[in-house]
């Protein structure tokens, strides 16, 4: 079963890109399909309110709780005080799997690190380049899975990439997943150097054609058991211990 793990859905409540506006799925669903992917893990478009925001995911998840994974996205900083809740609430109610940081908005704090230990959930944080901090996370939290996006940039830092590959190699906790890494050889070099073990496919759809990532990963042109770890058996062994609680039923509204 291929999953993705890295998509937005629902709206957000910002103009300045499709990034905090808005994050339809329908035109995402149809090219997954298509390609092939089974299950994709959901969390926000950039919002004020992560709570509200994260309802909205929820919303969607419930509604197809068989091909939607769910993951809380927290703002580190706005959110100071109430992490602990917020992340509650999402795996409780929600039956969340994992936790979304992006330092566009603050970066990670030790209440998310403690949250998401306690639920043994794995944490999505997108270091926008800065991946000297999974030295910190790696030595601070060897209990907590951490995925960095995008191979550690999204815009493309080849410099932040290699770095990341190195932590890839010597963390245990560091893995990274695929979405939106232009530079082939550097996904070539971090499966050859770090394992495909270390490696999540995702997409970063909706905006993201996802038949094209997943077609980054048809090219590398790996055994069927590495490439079965990347599509999908990664990011199951990462929740298999997370504290799974019943989801609530929840009113369909995306």
């Amino acid at each position: 079963m291929i999953i993705d793990c890295h998509c937005h859905a629902g709206s957000g409540d910002g103009l300045t890109g499709p990034w905090d506006t808005r994050a339809p799925l329908q035109d995402y669903l149809r090219r997954a399909t298509v390609a092939g992917i089974r299950r994709t893990v959901l969390f926000s478009a950039f919002h004020s309110n992560y709570a509200a925001a994260n309802q909205q995911v929820a919303r969607i998840v419930a509604s197809r709780p068989d091909r939607f994974y769910g993951f809380a996205f927290i703002h580190a900083e706005r959110d100071r005080g109430r992490v602990h809740k917020l992340v509650e609430i999402a795996v409780k109610r929600y039956g969340f799997v994992g936790i979304k940081i992006h330092r566009h908005d603050a970066a990670i704090t030790r209440d998310i690190c403690v949250a998401a230990r306690a639920y043994t959930l794995p944490v999505l944080y997108d270091v926008a380049g800065e991946v000297s901090v999974c030295e910190l996370l790696a030595q601070e939290y060897p209990d907590v899975n951490f995925i960095i996006p995008h191979l550690g940039s999204f815009a493309d830092d080849w410099r932040a990439q290699l770095a990341l590959i190195d932590h890839l190699v010597r963390h245990p906790n560091i893995y990274a997943d695929t979405s939106g890494v232009r530079r082939f050889d550097l996904l070539q070099q971090a499966v050859k150097r770090a394992g495909a073990a270390k490696l999540l496919f995702g997409s970063d759809g909706p905006w993201l054609h996802p038949g094209v990532e997943l077609a980054k990963i048809r090219a590398l042109r790996l055994p069927s058991s590495q490439e079965a770890l990347i599509l999908g058996e990664n990011f199951r062994n990462l929740i298999s211990t997370v504290k799974r609680h019943r989801t609530l039923s929840l009113v369909s509204g995306w």
